[in-house]
């Protein structure tokens, strides 16, 4: 690949982050007030980090099973109001402990 073809990608990848970070301020300039939009604008983030974690969760490990264990351990241990880290050690535990139990049968 040439110089001058990674800087254009760079370039044009610069230019759609900076697009999508600023139509919002230029389409929005006035205080949202339909609740629907609102509530829709709220939940996004937290539906995008699902979409993101949840298939991750399934190929960090060699197995599902391990994966599905640890995924139940930390909903298990958040619905409890366990701290983020908490949540993270307890599912990593689960999962070590899982594939550690599976190596052994």
């Amino acid at each position: 690949m040439s110089t001058t073809r990674l800087l254009l990608y760079i370039l044009i990848m610069a230019a759609v982050t900076y697009a999508i970070r600023v139509l919002p301020l230029i389409l929005f300039r006035k205080p949202i007030r339909s609740p629907f939009i609102r509530s829709f604008l709220h939940y996004i983030p937290y539906a995008v980090l699902g979409a993101m974690t949840i298939p991750a969760i399934f190929f960090a490990t060699d197995a599902l099973l391990s994966a599905t264990v640890g995924l139940v351990v930390a909903v298990i241990v958040a619905w409890h109001k366990k701290g983020l880290l908490t949540v993270a050690v307890a599912a990593c535990l689960a999962v070590y402990i899982t594939q550690w139990l599976m190596a052994g049968f």
